[in-house]
């Protein structure tokens, strides 16, 4: 049976960690760390991840400088708001909620936030500094799946990896710090023939394809580790990944659950992105450093 890649767990522990270095620095600081979720529209699946950013900022003691702007809002005044909070000494996050409403584009909009305060890591800046292998912030659900691995004490030097999907949101930068780990990795896609050959090659298995229990048992060795990244509601109820967990599990060496793996990484992430910004504005040594690939 497979081991748990328990994000939960893992999360919580790190939020003492959060705690711990907001505590110690905020004398220094002078202020807590900020961060500010940016809403645009009702999407009532973004209302509940920016509901559960919220409350773990104020879990770990991150001041919450959000908004939430009505759908039809022009692409002027969301760009004003992110301009005044590019500007605002509080703020040392700020992320925009996606999807956005039909008719405004996210591409200039993530241009304009600062990329110092590029709480999501998604700026192009900061995917550069990713591909170079310098310092700055980490795209959060790939650098919580890293995190997940590293705790895990699963070895990658050397280790056949495969991700599956190629977006800029987690498929591209989660390749880039698989490579960094010394991990030859290839990435496939909606393109790729023959996947379950592909698939099964890999000792780390990393899925982020979008698309409801993709993934089986005739595509994992066993032994390997899986990694599900994919999250949906089934139509009967309830949550399902990428991945066949029943399949899986029985065959894989490790496996991340949905839910309860990755989501909880990605929203801890985030705070650290957060944090690790307000320590450097306010001179403060970073001790979450090792968390970011």
């Amino acid at each position: 049976m497979a081991a748990r890649l328990d994000g939960r767990q893992l999360a919580s522990q790190i939020e003492a960690r959060l705690q711990s270095a907001i505590s110690t620095g905020l004398e220094h600081a002078g202020r807590p760390p900020g961060l500010a979720v940016l809403r645009v529209g009702d999407d009532p699946a973004s209302g509940v991840y920016v509901a559960n950013k919220e409350k773990a900022c104020s879990r770990v003691g991150i001041t919450n400088h959000g908004a939430h702007l009505p759908a039809d809002t022009p692409a002027s005044t969301v760009l004003a708001a992110i301009e005044r909070l590019n500007r605002d000494p509080a703020v040392d996050g700020i992320l925009l909620q996606l999807p956005l409403p039909a008719g405004l584009l996210e591409g200039p909009l993530l241009a304009a936030i600062d990329p110092t305060k590029d709480a999501d890591g998604l700026h192009t800046l900061n995917l550069g500094h990713l591909l170079k292998g310098e310092p700055g912030p980490r795209s959060c659900t790939p650098a919580g799946v890293m995190a997940l691995l590293v705790a895990a004490g699963i070895e990658l030097a050397g280790k056949r990896a495969v991700v599956v999907g190629r977006s800029i949101l987690v498929g591209q930068p989660m390749a880039l710090m698989l490579q960094a780990a010394n991990a030859t990795v290839t990435v496939a896609h909606s393109q790729t023939t023959d996947l379950a050959a592909l698939t099964r090659m890999a000792d780390v298995l990393v899925v982020a394809a979008g698309r409801p229990r993709m993934i089986g048992a005739e595509h994992v060795k066993p032994g390997a580790v899986v990694v599900d990244v994919g999250i949906h509601r089934k139509p009967e109820g309830g949550l399902c990944g990428d991945v066949r967990f029943e399949e899986v599990e029985p065959i894989a060496g490790a496996i991340s659950p949905v839910p309860g793996g990755v989501g909880p990484m990605t929203v801890t992430m985030l705070l650290v992105n957060t944090v690790t910004s307000w320590c450097g504005r306010c001179g403060l040594e970073n001790p979450l450093a090792d968390l970011l690939p």
